[in-house]
């Protein structure tokens, strides 16, 4: 991610709709996976799931690749190190969760990434994944924050199976606003992520926490999650 992309995103991302969203999702799965340990938040940009994660109760730690993302994170009180996905400089099974939420469609070597957050992870230690979905919402917004590809089910399953990991769940997010977000993407000439009005805001944020309890999950959204386990 750009440097200005970064600074954009610490800017909006605890009022904006999507990353509010996330972060709920983020806290759901945190309470299912019990009993908090030490994590890792990979492509953490500003931090602003990592946060999350220590507020859980776990010792989280941010990694990026940006000097200008790290920096943020540590200006938010974070720990915070500047680290390659496809080689991170931390020991094996030191992790019993990885968090890497919009990193794989930013690397061509997305193999490498998910065989190092299966060789961090300690055995019975979770990784939480989420990418865009779908090739046929490809737009000018994918160029311009460096998307290399976007996934399907198979295609994401295929990467972490590889790596060692025991796929637990796949679903998608974003499945009522999908019309409106592909309509959006194909005159999309940049980057999507700016402040919105603040009742455009509250409406699309009311209409994604609804996804929270229809049973849309299984359907095409904008975005994929999966939760996968190291098996002891």
């Amino acid at each position: 991610m750009e440097r200005s992309e970064i600074r954009r995103l610490v800017a909006v991302e605890d009022t904006h709709w999507w990353y509010r969203e996330r972060r709920a999702i983020l806290r759901a799965q945190l309470r299912r996976l019990g009993r908090p340990g030490r994590a890792l938040d990979i492509g953490a940009a500003g931090g602003g799931n990592t946060r999350v994660l220590a507020e859980a109760g776990w010792a989280a730690t941010a990694a990026d690749t940006s000097p200008e993302a790290v920096e943020s994170a540590r200006e938010r009180g974070l720990d915070a190190v500047r680290a390659d996905a496809r080689a991170l400089p931390f020991l094996t099974g030191s992790m019993d969760l990885v968090t890497a939420f919009d990193v794989l469609e930013h690397i061509r070597e997305d193999d490498l990434v998910a065989a190092e957050i299966a060789r961090v992870l300690a055995p019975g230690g979770h990784a939480l994944i989420a990418v865009p979905c779908d090739m046929a919402l490809w737009s000018a917004h994918d160029e311009a924050v460096g998307h290399v590809r976007r996934y399907d089910r198979d295609t994401l399953t295929v990467v972490v199976e590889k790596a060692g990991l025991t796929v637990e769940r796949v679903w998608s997010w974003n499945v009522l606003l999908r019309p409106l977000v592909a309509v959006h993407r194909r005159r999309s000439e940049g980057s999507d992520l700016r402040r919105l009005p603040f009742l455009v805001n509250a409406g699309l944020s009311a209409v994604v926490k609804a996804e929270r309890w229809l049973p849309v999950r299984s359907l095409k959204g904008v975005t994929l999650f999966l939760r996968a386990r190291l098996r002891r």
